[in-house]
């Protein structure tokens, strides 16, 4: 069998454009950083050129055959690459500035933040310049709803190569279509994407926030990334009012942006007929419910308001994979610790900017079992699984017990690799599923330090690559190594 003729030039075209977008909004940090008389805006400025002209180079070596149609192989390869290349060069403010001097950690937290899972090596971020704060937190804005799906938005030169892109890296079993082109779906789904983020910001500036604090935490949240520009996260500002209108966002981040445009264009019916959103909502209510009756009766809490409002913001924050916390709940005991575990490995609706699982696999896996429980007493019956009414295809039931077996053996064999480095048991297990689920909470030391600063340097970018695993779902990037991929 020959080796695969990939459109190779296509997929170096495809990552130098994307390169140059991200230089761009380098751009957009080294003005704050100058405007705050910062002496990283140097570092962002010389990094934003670097990125600038690379992209340009990279660009350059690709030709304009952009008629010829690429496969999934090609797609799979040029998504992968692009979230790598994004990281390997958005790390460069942080290295070049000297507030993170070791590349391991520079790449580690920029990897983090585009991948949208929020875990930080930074001990100190009240005094990382500003500048940078708004780069760590429009990495995480740029990867939550996905560079992919916003250069489709502004590159119509892709043509039609757009949708297989748009599919290796959207998330979820089945991506709901609003317009005929994919071209459309991306414009359409990043203007919402800055309505809500101009919203929340807005919301958040009425409250104690300052205007540069309320644009990077409402980037992190509607990203559900949760990096904050304090070391205390939300609890730095102690307010009630922030912790509502963050649990709000949160749960807007985490359901399908098809279904909230659906509901700006003045269709609800799509979203509360929708049962992914139903399952989503009545978990979260469910898990809240839950939280405050056992605090309350523990004794932990006596004030109703204050456990119904810590029980929400936590079970969303956790559902959601964005990890903002004003409480440290692992000290509530491990009952709480266990019921956090199971949110962040399932998480939110596909379609939406939160990891984990989703809830569609988790309601697709939960019908086929009731299925074969049917088939056990009517061996001959036809039992399709549904969705909204819909018969879900058995090779999309097939690819979602594969990749349910992949994430469960990917995270056993992280829990084996960082315990060889060095972490303990409760440390490895909580560091594979903030990475695999691209959800910085960890557990152990990590839990009660807030960064994971102290991993080693192997366990570092063995995280970065499962984080990488974890936000383009598995297979995009698994498949890069199988010998079958690059045959024929």
């Amino acid at each position: 069998m020959g080796t695969l003729n990939f459109n190779y030039r296509f997929v170096l075209k495809t990552v130098g454009f994307i390169l140059i977008i991200e230089s761009m909004f380098m751009m957009l940090s080294t003005i704050i950083s100058f405007y705050s008389h910062e002496m990283a805006g140097d570092a962002m400025l010389l990094s934003s050129v670097i990125t600038f002209f690379s992209g340009i180079f990279i660009r350059l070596i690709g030709t304009d055959d952009y008629e010829r149609p690429i496969t999934k192989r090609e797609s799979f390869l040029t998504v992968t690459l692009t979230w790598v290349s994004l990281s390997l060069f958005g790390m460069l403010p942080f290295y070049l500035s000297g507030v993170i001097p070791n590349i391991t950690d520079a790449f580690f937290e920029t990897i983090s933040g585009f991948t949208t899972t929020g875990a930080t090596i930074l001990t100190d971020i009240d005094n990382v310049p500003r500048g940078l704060l708004f780069w760590r937190s429009l990495t995480q804005w740029i990867g939550g709803i996905g560079i992919i799906v916003f250069a489709l938005a502004i590159i119509p030169i892709i043509g039609g190569n757009a949708s297989v892109l748009y599919d290796a890296e959207a998330t979820g079993i089945v991506h709901e279509r609003f317009q005929p082109r994919v071209t459309q779906i991306a414009k359409h789904l990043w203007i919402i994407y800055i309505i809500i983020t101009v919203t929340l910001t807005l919301l958040l500036w009425v409250g104690p926030m300052n205007l540069f604090d309320s644009i990077c935490h409402a980037m992190s949240s509607v990203a559900t990334g949760g990096f904050s520009t304090k070391q205390n996260s939300i609890a730095y500002w102690d307010s009630p009012y922030i912790q509502y209108v963050l649990s709000i966002f949160m749960f807007i981040g985490g359901i399908n942006f098809a279904l909230i445009f659906f509901l700006i264009k003045g269709m609800p019916k799509k979203l509360l007929k929708n049962e992914e959103f139903r399952w989503y909502a009545c978990i979260v209510l469910f898990f809240t419910i839950v939280f405050a009756i056992c605090l309350l009766a523990s004794g932990k809490f006596t004030n109703v308001e204050e456990v119904f409002r810590t029980s929400l913001f936590h079970v969303i924050s956790g559902i959601s994979s964005t990890a903002f916390t004003f409480h440290n709940y692992a000290g509530w005991g491990s009952f709480y610790v266990f019921m956090m575990l199971i949110l962040m490995l399932f998480c939110a609706c596909s379609g939406s900017t939160s990891g984990g699982i989703k809830i569609v696999r988790v309601i697709v896996l939960f019908k086929n079992t009731i299925n074969e429980f049917k088939r056990q007493v009517h061996p001959t019956a036809i039992l399709p699984v549904r969705i909204n009414k819909q018969v879900v295809p058995v090779d999309t039931v097939t690819k979602v017990l594969a990749f349910m077996f992949l994430y469960v053996g990917i995270l056993v064999i992280s829990c084996v690799v960082l315990s060889l480095m060095g972490m303990n048991f409760e440390s490895a297990i909580g560091a594979s599923i903030a990475s695999i689920s691209n959800i910085g909470a960890g557990l152990g030391s990590e839990a009660e330090t807030g960064h994971f600063a102290n991993v080693s340097a192997g366990a570092k970018w063995y995280m970065g690559f499962i984080m990488l695993v974890g936000r383009l779902e598995v297979f995009t990037v698994l498949s890069l190594f199988m010998p079958t991929f690059w045959k024929k």
